[in-house]
């Protein structure tokens, strides 16, 4: 066993220090700046180095039995025909987009609502992606599509080469199912465009020298005129340097239509203005809180903070309302949609034609909160559905009270509903099949207590007659930033390749999250940052405690802020893992800012560059805290070429450094992909064979 020392005491007499191997390496220290070569994306030299590192990943991994096993299994589940096709309503049609075994890169098609509602309904293809890739001579991933309101005839379509955030847009007519010779178009650039009405859109991209923020995102709004040039669009805002990023948009709410403007200054603040005519009014609210909805005149808003206005003072996490005009007048009597509560916690609000819909989570458990206006009122009634799993809404719009919802959680599959907006009725649409053997195993909702005392819930998915020994090979998934919640969800690939099994499963919902509203995002910002390792370390000495495993068997997985994470939790504490899966990882915090988005991150984590903020980021940043004397897990780090929201350079420059100092590591960087880190269901069968061949082999 790699581990010699099993973690069994509890919180308070847990040893601190990792075990030191005995076993003689070479270490070669060099100073960081010698890295630096790797963070040439496209450069010959690093790519070279790519090649040779995925080369030694394939000889072992692949070799492994359960490489072949899993990646027949993800590629059958990743193009079933049994998967629900989920639809965007739009007027009379349904829209949904579709890969499978023939349609590897995808179809944009459609059906009715009566037909949909059919256990095989005909769907008419609009867009085939795999097609027009062949036509353009270019690896097409789709990435969305606008459709100008009410009639939906008008779209942007949003295409990426090989799956990077930036994008061309192409204007496509639904009516022709082609696109407009003549239509609005961008080069691939991170645009953001919108439609303002069908002859004019919103603008924000690469306009030249000055028009971006510090984050490579659209820093400059216009208004571009059908039929006329990029370079004639009028500009009506921009944004400071320091800002995230800037963009317009129309707000509607059935009757009224609002012109917008949006200035991110930081990932977690805001400035928003309604444009009239050729004035700005900024809307005189709170820098954090957020736009919820527009309905019947009134705006709802969320807040972040508490705050006080006008005599009144409303709490942090609210949902507060009042008319848009008296707002802009600074005269708003604001009144109480809806508050949370210690486990309660708002998190999203949709407007339907008349109603609001409030989706929350209690103690990391969804319910649906429907509020109806009686006589001035607002009154809420729950939709009548299982909470022990994750809902979802969907599919609201200004035309009508009817919605759709979605049920899932760790072992029951999707169903879709559609609700009756005048009874409340739940209709079934479709039902997921079950896609693994899920009638021997059970899921729990435990408690880990933090360094500080604070209670850490977690959930976790094993066997019934599971034996508390030690012995089980587990998998201990983390985020914890952003204020992103992570909810129960049904996974076909982790149910076949890792529950079936007999492996455990656990979702942690650590601080840094949205599961208890914004003070638990609050609570490790920063120079708080620490609070979510804690975390993160307190429900692994749980499950030990528990005895449902041991540090031998304990492995862990996260992507993004969750790779920062991974970084941090196999430096901080490598006697506690004998696994870890490090996806699109931040791991260089000294230089984060400098690469790609890492700008708009600085919020989130706080500016290397001061020299205050860097004396703390420095005693987690993983590519500073790594030991050659440490017994580190043999990490396995997977990455893309083409992800441009996180430096594919984190990764690269973390393993060159690892392997210097004489640690072995796995590394794989898909050359297509983006932040997803697969283009198409193959990459993703065969990512993820990559991972779990990985963790067998070191957890069994």
């Amino acid at each position: 066993m790699k581990k010699t020392a099993i973690v069994t005491a509890s919180l308070a007499t847990l040893a601190l220090s990792a075990c030191q191997s005995t076993q003689e390496t070479t270490s070669v220290t060099k100073p960081d700046s010698d890295y630096l070569w790797l963070e040439e994306v496209q450069g010959e030299a690093p790519l070279n180095w790519v090649e040779t590192q995925n080369k030694k990943a394939f000889s072992s991994l692949k070799s492994n039995a359960v490489y072949q096993q899993s990646y027949d299994a993800n590629l059958a589940l990743l193009n079933s025909n049994d998967r629900i096709a989920y639809a965007s309503q739009r007027g009379d049609y349904l829209y949904n987009f579709w890969t499978d075994k023939n349609n590897q890169r995808g179809l944009y098609r459609r059906t009715t609502l009566s037909e949909y509602q059919k256990d095989n309904p005909t769907w008419e293809t609009v867009l085939d992606i795999d097609a027009l890739a062949a036509k353009d001579g270019m690896s097409w991933v789709y990435k969305g599509m606008d459709c100008l309101y009410p009639d939906y005839n008008h779209c942007l379509v949003k295409l990426s080469p090989g799956g990077s955030d930036a994008v061309v847009v192409r204007e496509f007519n639904m009516a022709t199912k082609s696109f407009v010779d003549d239509g609005f178009k961008l080069p691939e650039a991170k645009s953001s465009i919108s439609w303002r009405d069908e002859n004019s859109v919103f603008v924000g991209t690469d306009f030249g020298a000055g028009s971006l923020t510090d984050s490579g995102y659209p820093g400059v709004v216009k208004i571009w005129q059908r039929g006329t040039p990029l370079s004639s669009a009028k500009q009506v805002y921009k944004a400071d340097k320091t800002s995230v990023s800037a963009s317009g948009f129309v707000m509607r709410d059935g009757k009224n239509s609002l012109d917008m403007i949006y200035d991110g200054t930081s990932f977690y603040s805001r400035a928003m203005y309604i444009l009239q005519g050729d004035k700005q009014v900024k809307l005189p609210i709170p820098k954090d809180a957020s736009l919820s909805a527009f309905l019947n005149g009134d705006i709802f808003i969320q807040l972040k903070s508490s705050w006080t206005v006008n005599g009144s003072t409303f709490k942090q996490g609210s949902v507060i309302f009042a008319p848009v005009d008296d707002v802009l007048k600074g005269t708003a009597n604001y009144k109480t949609l809806i508050t949370p509560t210690a486990s309660l916690a708002i998190n999203s609000v949709q407007a339907t034609k008349s109603t609001l819909l409030v989706t929350v989570l209690d103690n990391v458990k969804s319910k649906v909160l429907r509020f109806t206006n009686d006589a001035g009122q607002w009154k809420s009634t729950p939709v009548d559905i299982d909470d022990k799993g994750n809902i979802s809404v969907f599919n609201t719009n200004e035309s009508t009270d009817d919605f759709f919802l979605n049920y899932t959680s760790f072992l029951k599959p999707s169903t879709l509903y559609k609700v009756s907006g005048e009874t409340g009725k739940l209709t079934q649409l479709k039902a997921q099949k079950s896609q693994f053997n899920s009638d021997d195993l059970v899921t729990h909702q435990y408690w880990a207590t933090s360094k500080d005392g604070t209670k850490v819930p977690y959930f976790a998915i094993m066997k019934k007659d599971i034996e508390l020994n030690g012995k089980n090979p587990t998998l201990l998934y983390g985020y914890g930033g952003f204020e992103v919640s992570l909810k129960p969800s049904y996974s076909a690939l982790q149910g076949k390749n890792w529950l079936e099994k007999g492996g455990v499963y656990v979702l942690s919902n650590i601080r840094g999250g949205g599961e208890f509203g914004p003070s638990w995002h609050q609570a490790a910002l920063k120079k708080n940052r620490h609070k979510a390792y804690e975390d993160f370390e307190a429900i692994a000495m749980d499950l030990i405690d528990r005895k449902i495993t041991s540090p031998d068997h304990l492995g862990i997985q996260g992507g993004s802020n969750g790779g920062l994470l991974m970084g941090a939790a196999f430096t901080r504490r490598p006697d506690l893992y004998n696994a870890v899966v490090c996806q699109v990882p931040l791991l260089d915090m000294k230089r984060y800012t400098k690469l790609l988005a890492g700008a708009s991150w600085a919020a989130e984590y706080g500016d290397p560059d001061n020299a205050e903020m860097w004396e703390y980021i420095k005693t987690y940043s993983p590519f500073h805290n790594l030991d050659a004397k440490a017994d580190y897990p043999k990490v396995f780090f997977t990455t893309s070429t083409k992800d441009d929201r996180v430096h594919p350079g984190h990764a690269r420059k973390m393993v060159a450094k690892m392997q210097d100092l004489g640690h072995d590591v796995y590394y794989y960087e898909n050359t297509e992909g983006g932040h997803a880190g697969a283009a198409d269901n193959k990459q993703r069968a065969d990512m993820y064979a990559l991972i779990y061949s990985y963790l067998w082999q070191q957890l069994k």
